[in-house]
């Protein structure tokens, strides 16, 4: 029989990234990762109970944003990371993903630049796909009109 520790381990190995990854998206990558660490440092302390949740990911990842209210600034994107060759991004658009929704810009970071798919989305914010693809098109549609793109 699997110990709380180890279920936890599983656990943690499994969510990490993803917790992290959405955090970041939302708060940017110094307040993103304090509130994942936070976020799961909960979990750990609670896990007799987070354990058997239907979603203990999304329940976490909302722990993280309420950890996340005692930092500011908050940054709107996250850094890319050293490993990777930064890519060209278009000056305005930090400041055109930071005039979008809560959940329309975490939406648009998580799909576009960092792959999740629908599912993963709406199981982290606890929405169905459909929302999703709603905060989707609406959050690109104002970042093509904010930039002046067209299609």
């Amino acid at each position: 029989m699997d110990t709380l520790e180890d279920t936890f381990t599983e656990f943690f190995e499994r969510t990490e990234p993803k917790l992290r990854n959405a955090l970041v998206a939302s708060y940017g990558v110094e307040v993103g990762t304090e509130a994942a660490c936070d976020a799961l440092a909960y979990g750990w302390e609670h896990w007799d109970r987070v354990r058997v949740m239907e979603n203990p990911t999304g329940y976490l990842f909302r722990v993280g944003q309420s950890k996340s209210r005692r930092f500011r600034p908050r940054p709107p994107l996250p850094t890319v990371r050293k490993s990777n060759p930064a890519p060209w991004v278009e000056p305005e658009l930090p400041k055109a993903l930071a005039r979008l929704s809560d959940r329309q810009r975490v939406a648009v970071i998580l799909v576009h630049s960092l792959g999740w798919t629908y599912a993963e989305v709406a199981e982290l914010l606890g929405i169905s796909i459909g929302t999703v693809e709603s905060h989707l098109q609406r959050g690109l549609g104002r970042l093509r009109r904010s930039l002046g793109v067209t299609l």
